[in-house]
């Protein structure tokens, strides 16, 4: 998942943490789920659902991260000053969960896509191994602003669309979702394999959409399987959307447009974006060219 403007750090909500790897473990094809621990966790306040937080991984052959400056008022202008070469990688993930050992030591959970070396986050977890250390901005207060799904509570249903990119996401949303509530669910992943199980006390349809074998280009791939769809009737549905941009902008469009949802209540969140780099899209947030993800923006 990568940063946009909306991450930046609000100084009462978010602070920085230093994560160290406990264990790592393999979920499917493309997913591993990395277990972080270390006392600055503490502190640490998810709001679960699709509660995001900033990672800074070190460059290759660097064992662990260093910042030059982890105050608030200077972090951003040192990182960005530091060398290329030298300078830790800033992406934002998921947190998938949050929980207390039996020692009552906070451990915190994030699954990250693995696509061999062709991203630094992929390169890094691939290598992940205990006793790393990682430097975070995450949230110190449940009720922050990167906890971006935000269902009325007059919502009698809710609908989701998620790539692989943001499974994780969906899956923390699905864990927090309460008994009863009908859920129509699109998920897309790249191989069978990655057709996780997922627990949910929701009243739940999940619809896998698997890539592995299909030609189809992927947004016209993803559209056909909505418009096919016969999801319960529902009143006031809230709808998120999350993962590649394109494909994201063209859903939300079939809810608003076709189903004729409000577009106030579709939250929508584009992860990447075929043809630009994650480097490009940071980028763009910093410069105030991101997309907007504000349910009323214009399609």
């Amino acid at each position: 998942m990568t940063a946009t403007a909306s991450d930046t750090p609000a100084v009462a909500h978010f602070r920085f943490f230093t994560l160290e790897v406990l264990r790592t473990r393999r979920l499917g094809h493309s997913f591993l789920r990395v277990t972080f621990g270390g006392e600055s966790l503490a502190d640490f306040r998810s709001g679960g659902f699709d509660q995001s937080l900033s990672l800074f991984l070190p460059p290759s052959g660097v064992e662990h991260t260093v910042l030059p400056s982890t105050d608030e008022d200077t972090w951003f202008g040192a990182w960005r000053a530091m060398a290329d070469e030298e300078r830790p990688v800033m992406r934002s993930y998921t947190v998938r969960e949050q929980r207390r050992d039996d020692e009552g030591a906070v451990e915190v959970d994030i699954d990250f896509v693995l696509h061999g070396d062709t991203s630094p986050a992929s390169h890094w977890a691939g290598r992940a191994a205990a006793g790393r250390r990682i430097l975070a901005i995450g949230p110190a207060v449940a009720d922050n602003k990167s906890v971006r799904f935000q269902a009325p509570a007059d919502a009698d249903a809710v609908w989701m669309y998620a790539d692989e990119t943001a499974l994780p996401a969906a899956a923390a949303i699905l864990d927090r979702l309460p008994a009863g509530i009908p859920v129509r669910a699109w998920f897309e992943v790249p191989h069978e394999e990655d057709r996780l199980p997922l627990d949910t006390a929701a009243d739940a349809e999940i619809t896998w959409i698997v890539r592995a074998g299909d030609g189809r280009e992927r947004t016209g791939r993803v559209l056909d399987v909505l418009r096919a769809a016969q999801p319960p009737a529902a009143g006031a549905p809230y709808v998120w959307l999350a993962g590649e941009a394109g494909t994201v902008r063209a859903a939300r469009r079939h809810f608003v447009q076709e189903r004729s949802v409000d577009r106030r209540s579709v939250r929508f969140t584009g992860y990447w974006r075929l043809g630009a780099s994650e480097e490009q899209l940071l980028a763009e947030a910093y410069a105030g060219k991101a997309p907007s993800e504000d349910p009323a923006s214009e399609l």
